[in-house]
């Protein structure tokens, strides 16, 4: 728009309060999401300021849950172009599709999702771009990667979900997701052609299915700059804060760090991604590698999985019990009391799955148990933290995935965690970028998590939290990629050799001078001509 359109007054007045008392006035977050997805449109800049300001806010309503409700609707609310489609249609020219992105030689990161596993809600085929948008968004708020830097890519490969195809709205290819050959075929062709346009790019694979998930990780981890942030992201983050939780509840039950058992609701990509990186908690604890994994248990909707039960899927082999040999264990109740964990964790997307008498069992168990409900969003979340705080008695040590409200009760005040991966991936991704790492390794990941674990503060301590407080999310990215940067240079993955000379005060430093910021809104023209 012309400044000659502007009102005549108009830059006297302040047009981000403007912005903000408008998506405010919107009774549901679907309708905030779509105002701030057009503000974006209309002016970035805007959109940014007001995000860092108001990250508590808008962060639930641009990334979960409310990103799950614009997923689910996405076909009917497009509004415009806002990332890249790569269709399985495109087989044999995929180079060319990603060399049509305007600005490619900026380009430093890409998430990428192929919308088979959208937050829990099952395959959403093409309407799972916003997730990947949602992701880019807390890239630049988190750690200021800057936006004409950032590459939101849908992978349209088709979708099993008849409403879709039904649909006449929908705006995918219609046709079942491929298979075997047809998958792996596709996928190497497109991550050779995202090294070729965008050779300097970091890949963050998101919401794949969780076979895919794993496959895809394990096929291109050592050959591209690529991380899954379901897997590895989730597991630091979840990593992080039980290293806290575990303090508390020794501190409470005198047990040392090494005797922990962990109970997980849910053996999926991101439940199993989990209980592997919580693997490095009690390595680091003193214990082998094998005493490490006999103190994880796994649970799916069969009950405890052991070795013996036949058609085992391959990523559940893993943690698979072999001191086990009686009879199924199903109910969740029976299995804490066969385990006694002193931490229950949820990846299962089932509402409600952790009852009253699951949380107080727990608490007959332990005098702080830890208890993690991290499915998301709130809508399919294990337990809700008012419950969790009553059944407890306000004993229980909780984070979850998606944000609950501080409760007072008993003139206490309990301040929720929340695991969210906001805290870990996009400090991994600005790490990643100015060192210029070959590859993402396992130790990075760990490295990420143990510096989200130090970052608390003297008085987030005091308030017994286990997740330091969001609205220092850019301090926190610049300890994070600080820690990233110098473990991919103690592994010689990194390309940037002058990072290097650098004092680690000068390191931290120049992080944080990389962190892009917007332009600061009063030193914006609107003069009319």
């Amino acid at each position: 728009m012309s400044s000659t359109r502007f009102p005549p007054h108009f830059a006297k007045t302040d047009h981000r309060q403007r912005s903000l008392n408008q998506m405010r006035s919107k009774q549901l977050g679907l309708e905030k999401y779509i105002y701030l997805n057009g503000l974006k449109g209309r002016d970035s800049d805007l959109f940014y300021d007001i995000l860092l300001e108001n990250m508590q806010e808008m962060i639930p309503i641009l990334y979960t849950p409310t990103v799950g409700e614009a997923c689910v609707n996405y076909s009917h609310i497009w509004r415009r172009p806002e990332g890249l489609y790569v269709s399985i249609e495109d087989k044999g020219r995929i180079r060319d599709v990603l060399a049509s992105w305007p600005n490619f030689n900026d380009g430093r990161i890409a998430v990428v999702t192929d919308g088979s596993r959208i937050l829990g809600l099952g395959d959403l085929g093409a309407n799972g771009l916003p997730i990947s948008l949602g992701k880019l968004d807390l890239y630049i708020a988190g750690a200021g990667i800057k936006p004409s830097s950032t590459v939101p890519i849908c992978l349209d490969l088709g979708t099993n979900t008849q409403r879709y195809l039904d649909d006449p709205l929908y705006i995918g290819v219609r046709r079942p997701r491929p298979l075997g050959p047809e998958m792996d075929e596709f996928m190497d062709e497109f991550m050779e052609a995202m090294k070729e346009v965008f050779p300097t790019l970091l890949v963050q694979f998101e919401d794949f299915s969780t076979d895919n998930a794993f496959k895809y990780l394990e096929r291109y981890r050592h050959q591209y700059r690529v991380f899954n942030d379901d897997i590895q992201g989730t597991g630091s983050v979840i990593l992080s804060g039980f290293t806290n939780a575990a303090r508390l509840s020794s501190a409470a039950s005198g047990l040392p760090p090494s005797d922990h058992k962990i109970l997980f609701l849910g053996a999926g990509s991101a439940g199993i991604g989990v209980a592997k990186q919580l693997l490095s908690f009690f390595t680091l604890s003193g214990l082998s590698p094998e005493e490490a994994k006999s103190r994880i248990y796994t649970v799916d909707s069969k009950g405890l999985i052991t070795a013996d039960r036949k058609g085992l899927q391959e990523h559940k082999k893993f943690f698979a019990r072999t001191d086990y040999d009686g009879p199924a264990l199903t109910d969740l109740v029976d299995i804490i009391n066969h385990v006694k964990p002193t931490a229950l964790l949820g990846l299962s997307t089932i509402r409600n799955a952790f009852t009253e008498k699951v949380v107080k069992t727990m608490c007959a168990l332990n005098p702080r148990p830890i208890i993690f409900p991290l499915s998301n969003p709130v809508t399919l979340c294990e337990l809700d933290y008012q419950n969790a705080i009553e059944w407890s008695n306000g004993k229980v040590i909780f984070a979850s995935g998606s944000p609950y409200e501080a409760l007072s009760r008993d003139g206490v005040v309990y301040e929720p965690g929340q695991g969210n991966n906001m805290y870990i991936f996009p400090g991994i991704g600005l790490g990643s970028i100015l060192s210029r790492t070959r590859h993402v390794s396992d130790a990075m990941v760990e490295q990420a998590a143990i510096a989200l674990a130090n970052s608390l503060t003297k008085e987030e301590k005091a308030a017994e939290l286990v997740y330091p407080r969001l609205a220092r999310i850019r301090d926190i990215s610049a300890q994070v990629a600080f820690a990233v940067i110098r473990q991919a240079q103690k592994e010689k993955l990194d390309d940037n050799a002058y990072l290097r000379t650098l004092p680690d005060s000068d390191l931290l430093g120049l992080i944080h001078d990389k962190m892009w910021q917007p332009p600061a809104l009063q030193l914006r023209s609107f003069t009319r001509l």
